[in-house]
């Protein structure tokens, strides 16, 4: 698995895709220090960004490595490999080099402006970290869609469709839900279903850690209440891990049983 994570690891380090990807960020987190000259603004302008993009980015990059690959695979497969060995190699690869691709596009501007000298340097630190995740998350999703349908329009359709509705639909769904049981006590559902979506948690995660959750009225209270407490940051990144084990988990379930 470790040579066949080095494999992808470095094919990916020479795509064309991973240097835009990473030039991508260079350029914004240079001008979004250009443009701020409060890091925690910055932080703030790179969260609504990031929670959008790197889930979306994941997803398509995911979907697109396997099916450009599948011919490699298929090679593989041929060779006294576990099929699981393959599948994480490759799933790791990808999702390695696009967070390190987030780290060092955003990491090498902020550290020059003097992040490290800078209070702002736990708030950037939480935004890293979350959208580590998110990459390792909609990767894995993105490996279980492409996994299940041989047909690449299909698999990018619900590759978008899926980031639609975690990114988009949900939020909506999710607030038109809030507004129509009002009148009911809905501090555990908004908890709830804050957790099942790892966008919103991370979102969420950030704003607190900014200290802005004022501006979220009585559910950022609640959010303050949970989440701002050491047992909430626990639950929170316990979620996001889960978020990714069972996407990896599956992976390993569907290569194992899939007719190549």
């Amino acid at each position: 698995m470790l040579k066949i994570l080095k494999y992808s690891f470095f094919d990916l380090m020479r795509s064309r895709w991973s240097y835009v990807y990473f030039a991508f960020y260079l350029l914004l987190g240079i001008v979004l220090l250009f443009l701020n000259n409060d890091l925690s603004k910055a932080v703030i302008t790179l969260m609504n960004i990031i929670i959008v993009l790197v889930p979306l980015i994941g997803t398509i990059f995911g979907v697109m490595y396997y099916y450009n690959s599948k011919e490699f695979t298929e090679l593989l497969l041929a060779q006294p490999l576990k099929r699981s060995s393959i599948f994480l190699g490759q799933y790791l690869g990808v999702s390695i080099s696009l967070s390190m691709s987030l780290v060092l596009g955003l990491g090498i501007p902020f550290a020059l402006y003097g992040l490290f000298n800078s209070s702002a340097i736990w708030d950037f630190s939480l935004l890293i970290i979350t959208g580590g995740f998110l990459t390792f998350i909609f990767t894995a999703l993105a490996f279980n869609i492409a996994l299940s349908n041989e047909n690449k329009i299909k698999g990018f359709g619900y590759a978008i469709l899926v980031w639609l509705l975690l990114a988009i639909i949900y939020d909506g769904v999710f607030l038109m839900s809030l507004i129509l049981f009002e009148d009911y006590p809905l501090d555990k559902l908004s908890l709830v279903g804050t957790m099942l979506n790892p966008i919103d948690l991370s979102r969420t995660l950030i704003l607190l850690k900014l200290d802005i959750s004022a501006l979220l009225g009585y559910t950022g209270a609640v959010f303050k209440q949970f989440f701002g407490t050491s047992f909430g940051l626990i639950v929170s990144f316990s979620m996001l891990i889960i978020w990714v084990s069972l996407p990896v988990m599956r992976i390993v379930y569907k290569s194992k049983r899939k007719d190549f």
